[in-house]
């Protein structure tokens, strides 16, 4: 397996570690649920080093990616991102990402460790089909990926990394230093996470990563800052109701299935999966991603299966699961088929069953937990 280059980082602070996309990473340090709490209340810092980012740019970089992605490269503006995916011809996930937009014809996506190599030979293929006006540098083995989140997160970053960080909107970022590397990406400060809470992600230098990693871990000591692994990262994201690709969204199942729909912007023209999609969205489609908590003891875990009271068929097996330590009872997701019997309406009984006996659950509308306004 891989190792991040803050591995020997992760080591001093005591982290446990286990297998995830072909590397080694810290699954926790203290344990998931201080950490998980850590982040809620305070803040936490995450090495997820294993993306991968992949810059596209030229002339046909614009239009090369609107027929790739199905939400709209062209509203994006330099130092705005957006959410998005790259899609099969039957409109499911191969893979979901963040497109960031550096410039009017530089834009850098950020990608799933699992789906990198596949990712960089799709993009390439598309790329030498334009022949020209569009190159594409897969620049992941030469940047480092530092996530701090939690509501205490802008007063830490931004003491690091400079005050307009805390000024920053959700999906907006700063890209510092980059006539410093060449060719390299420099530094960006992006205002995204993957927790629910606020946050920040910076992208630097594989070479500058360890002095980051030490200068923030200090600058947040007062704050209560502490290095969180992959198990709070997991049931954090799970809360705030985000997909994980690979799990609950694959090669099976489309944004529209997922409740994502959002991120298809059917007025920019085609891309690839707009015809299977346009289907779904006039016919309906036949599986959907549900969320449910549980309302006896016990916890749903990937492969159980949950199936709604009073409605034959509709029932599918749970994609994530754990028990929740902010809402202190467990929840999970699952790919129901509503095909026969329609959606389930929130509230609506169901049961999973676990170790041979059937837990009582409800349907319940994600996400299970919005942070406070401030």
């Amino acid at each position: 397996m891989e190792r991040t280059v803050l591995y020997r980082r992760h080591v001093e602070s005591g982290a446990r570690f286990g297998p995830f996309a072909g590397y080694e990473m810290p699954i926790q340090y203290e344990g998931v649920l201080a950490e998980h709490r850590a982040v809620r209340e305070r803040a936490g810092m995450f090495d997820v080093s294993h993306m991968g980012e992949v810059r596209v740019r030229g002339p046909r970089a614009l239009p090369l990616l609107q027929g790739l992605t199905p939400n709209d490269v062209a509203a994006l503006k330099p130092g705005r991102a957006q959410y998005s995916a790259l899609l099969t011809e039957r409109g499911a996930f191969i893979d979901d990402l963040l497109v960031y937009c550096l410039g009017p014809e530089d834009y850098l996506l950020v990608v799933n460790a699992a789906s990198r190599v596949r990712d960089l030979a799709l993009l390439e293929a598309a790329a030498a089909a334009e022949r020209t006006g569009v190159r594409v540098d897969d620049r992941s083995d030469a940047t480092a990926l530092i996530a701090v989140q939690g509501p205490r997160s802008a007063g830490i970053v931004s003491e690091v990394v400079g005050p307009e960080a805390a000024g920053l909107r959700y999906y907006s970022f700063i890209h510092q230093d980059e006539a410093l590397h060449q060719d390299g990406l420099g530094r960006i400060v992006s205002r995204t996470g993957y927790t629910g809470e606020d946050g920040f992600e910076i992208y630097t230098s594989v070479e500058r990563a360890d002095d980051l990693w030490m200068e923030l871990l200090e600058q947040g000591r007062d704050s209560g800052l502490a290095p969180a692994g992959l198990g709070a990262r997991d049931t954090l994201r799970l809360e705030a109701g985000m997909m994980l690709c690979g799990q609950d969204i694959d090669e099976e199942t489309t944004p529209i299935e997922a409740g994502l729909s959002w991120m298809v912007k059917w007025k920019k023209g085609d891309f690839v999966g707009r015809d299977a999609l346009a289907c779904q969205r006039r016919d309906g489609c036949r599986n959907r991603l549900l969320g449910f908590e549980a309302l006896g003891r016990g916890i749903a875990r990937r492969g159980h299966r949950l199936k709604v009271s009073d409605r034959p068929g509709c029932s599918g097996p749970v994609t994530s699961g754990a028990f929740s330590p902010t809402l202190g009872r467990a929840i999970g997701i699952a790919r129901v088929d509503c095909a026969e019997s329609g959606v389930p309406e929130p509230g609506s009984a169901a049961s999973v069953e676990v170790r041979g006996r059937r837990i009582p659950c409800r349907i319940v509308k994600l996400p299970f937990y919005r942070r406070p306004k401030a």
